[in-house]
């Protein structure tokens, strides 16, 4: 049996996969062809990926539009898997699937979701509502609570947001992020870009890049103008990355925390 911490339901194969039963309906499209319609998914987790993926019944998955992949991938996914060509909607797309080795998941078929480097399908519904970016964990909470904390944010000695009524967003296996009204932000020493990303928590965010000399990652500051239902508290509000400023909460300075971000901020 797994050692998760979350959940016993989640089960552990030879090969360092976990995976766990699924009761969401889930369906996912090319263009307007229903390439899965599933009842019965499971999630799995691969060694070393932060997020899940769902790996579907053969029998729930139009296998008349898989064929064998003609460059298959190596190294993408754990184990040795058969990769497969999805064909449908008059498009092709390589390695769009794939199986796990695993017994336990046997029979059972793999999609890439679409904002992956190598995409797949366009669109996916859990239940009948649309999931963007990868799967949502549920062993995974994401909680936006107003706050009079007093929150200063410096970036290489100067003060660039003073508030003591931030929205604190606690998300599982991440900091503590502090969101803060505008008018709380000097966003004149700061740049809008076009850059966006996307979150299947909390959804579209929208960045501004420090305008000063000093070594500073772009887009270090963010916002959700439309954020999910679930983080509504955050609307409008902006946070930075605590992996790379300096944030005092009640004049205690926090240090500035590891993540998987740290990396990607560096480059």
């Amino acid at each position: 049996m797994t050692s998760h911490p979350f959940a016993k339901s989640i089960r552990s194969t030879p090969e360092g996969l976990l995976w766990e039963p699924c009761g969401r309906w889930v369906r996912g499209y090319k263009g307007a062809v229903a390439v899965v319609d599933s009842r019965r998914p499971v999630l799995v987790w691969e060694p070393g990926v932060p997020v899940p993926c769902y790996a579907f019944p053969r029998e729930e998955v139009r296998t008349d539009l898989l064929r064998p992949a003609k460059n298959p991938r190596t190294g993408a996914h754990t184990g040795s898997q058969t990769f497969y060509d999805l064909e449908a909607d008059g498009e092709l797309v390589e390695n769009a699937a794939w199986t796990f080795p695993a017994e336990d998941l046997a029979g059972h078929i793999a999609f890439e979701w679409f904002r992956h480097r190598y995409s797949g399908l366009d669109h996916w519904y859990e239940e009948e509502e649309e999931i963007f970016v990868h799967p949502r964990d549920p062993h995974k909470r994401v909680d936006a609570l107003a706050g009079s904390r007093h929150v200063v944010v410096e970036i290489a000695g100067t003060v660039v947001a003073d508030t003591r009524r931030p929205v604190l967003l606690f998300e599982t296996s991440l900091p503590t992020r502090y969101y803060i009204p505008r008018e709380d932000i000097r966003l004149d020493l700061f740049t809008p870009t076009d850059h966006h990303t996307g979150c299947p928590y909390k959804g579209t965010a929208e960045y501004w890049s420090w305008r000063g000399d000093e070594d500073v990652p772009r887009n270090i500051l963010w916002s959700y103008p439309d954020p999910l239902a679930a983080v509504t508290p955050v609307k409008g509000l902006l946070a930075f990355y605590n992996e790379a400023v300096d944030i005092t909460v009640d004049g205690e300075r926090e240090e500035r925390p590891v993540t998987p971000f740290t990396a990607s901020l560096r480059t």
